[in-house]
């Protein structure tokens, strides 16, 4: 289980094992994610409810398929449940399968923290810290200013790369 260190544990942020009993939490911080988006269709809520369930439901089939061994995580601050984290370490990289928060956890520092301390475990690793964003995600400013580059276009995502340097991220 991975642990808080560093940047993290100064802003309190713990994580803890998802279960099938935090899928609709899950969904819940998948589904704000896509909040503007959604916003624009003029749907009514209910249709909105669906849609999202649905696209919840692929997504989580997909990652769960497609990185069998990542860590899937609750990201916890200060006793309560503010987002998701899924990770999975491959020989030549650490790969962010997915990192998201709800709406009130948003520019704190907390993804930041998080980030900076995957980037440290990656720099000991002496591996590369990878991420797949959609080129519209407001997060990207925030990868590039953590040393993420682009490294391969995937029509509306973007991998991203924070290659190892040598000297700990922070």
């Amino acid at each position: 289980m991975r642990r808080s260190d560093g940047a993290a544990a100064a802003l309190d942020i713990a994580y803890r094992q998802a279960g099938d009993g935090d899928l609709p939490f899950l969904a819940q911080v998948y589904g704000s994610t896509r909040t503007e988006e959604l916003a624009a269709t003029g749907w009514p809520d209910e249709t909105k409810r669906a849609f999202l369930a649905h696209q919840f439901d692929a997504q989580h089939a997909h990652y769960r398929a497609h990185y069998p061994r990542a860590e899937w995580l609750v990201i916890v601050q200060g006793g309560e449940d503010v987002g998701r984290l899924y990770v999975e370490e491959w020989d030549d990289q650490i790969r962010i399968v997915d990192i998201a928060l709800l709406p009130d956890a948003r520019g704190g520092g907390i993804g930041a923290a998080i980030l900076a301390d995957l980037a440290r475990e990656s720099e000991a690793k002496a591996k590369p810290l990878t991420i797949h964003v959609e080129k519209n995600n407001p997060a990207r400013r925030l990868y590039l200013r953590l040393g993420f580059a682009p490294k391969s276009d995937h029509s509306v995502y973007e991998l991203m790369e924070r290659p190892v340097r040598g000297v700990p991220a922070g």
